[in-house]
């Protein structure tokens, strides 16, 4: 059977990961002077409190050296590693640098590929996968299975604070400048390949925000066959109320609410929501 592998992009700590067959190697943060494994030695309710108490923080991929430790415990068999997005992350490179860098005999079970999203969708991924791969599908198999879903997502953020993107260069420091005084709240979405966050727009509201999340979501012919995620940081109201607003829109679709990971909430800061769907 291929094993699957993942980071804690996907939402699964290393115990969560083991009840499922999940194979997972935690992203790290540094706060307060310390660094830790998310999920496995800060949770994300511990981490926000660090923050806003005024601890800048910062995030890490996992290392080369920890990925080859799994690649040589799992890689004796067929091992599919679905990594965060490539250029939001540094993931997919180590995983991929990790791999060339087994013996031949385990080099060949071990297939990197990079989900080009994070979060809701990269879950949705690697569930899928796990499905798949417990069916006894091949590698291959898997692939052309997640072909579609690959292609087919899209992944918005409502900030709280400018800085943060600012800081980890995902929004130009003019724009996180001029938006912050303006008071206006942003939305962010993934550039075509991926690899960064641009502005999709700026909005007078958090409502009016959710308005143009679901115009753009029903311009792309979201609906029954799309998951939906809203992940947030701290913020279980504005969590509710795009909960709301996509369930009146989209009344036939999955929709989950998740916690985003201390990794992310590093990127788009206290207070954030993100909005995003894959197809099925």
């Amino acid at each position: 059977m291929v094993q699957i592998m993942s980071d804690s992009s996907a939402l699964y700590s290393i115990a969560q990961g083991k009840e499922v067959g999940l194979v997972v190697n935690p992203l790290s943060v540094s706060v307060a002077d310390k660094t830790y494994r998310e999920f496995e030695e800060i949770d994300s309710d511990t981490f926000l409190k660090l923050v806003i108490e005024g601890n800048t923080p910062s995030s890490s991929q996992p290392s080369v050296g920890e990925t080859l430790s799994l690649y040589e415990q799992y890689g004796d068999a067929p091992l599919l590693n679905i990594t965060v997005a490539d250029g939001l992350s540094g993931t997919y490179q180590t995983a991929s640098a990790a791999a060339q860098n087994m013996p031949e005999e385990k080099r060949k079970n071990i297939t990197v590929i990079n989900s080009g999203t994070l979060c809701g969708p990269h879950r949705y991924l690697v569930q899928k996968a796990l499905s798949l791969a417990k069916e006894g599908l091949s590698t291959e198999e898997i692939l052309n299975a997640l072909a579609p879903s690959l292609g087919n997502h899209r992944s918005f953020l409502i900030p709280n604070d400018f800085d943060f993107l600012r800081r980890g260069g995902r929004l130009t420091p003019l724009a996180a400048k001029v938006g912050g005084l303006l008071k206006l709240v942003p939305v962010m979405t993934t550039t075509k390949d991926g690899k960064r966050l641009e502005k999709f727009a700026l909005c007078r509201s958090f409502a009016s925000a959710m308005e143009t999340i679901c115009k753009n979501f029903l311009e792309n012919k979201v609906g029954p066959e799309h998951y939906i995620t809203v992940s947030h940081a701290g913020a279980p109201a504005l969590a509710r109320q795009a909960l709301e607003k996509l369930r009146a829109v989209f009344p036939d679709s999955q929709i989950d609410v998740l916690n985003l990971s201390p990794a992310f909430i590093t990127q788009g800061g206290p207070q954030c929501v993100a909005i995003q769907y894959i197809l099925k």
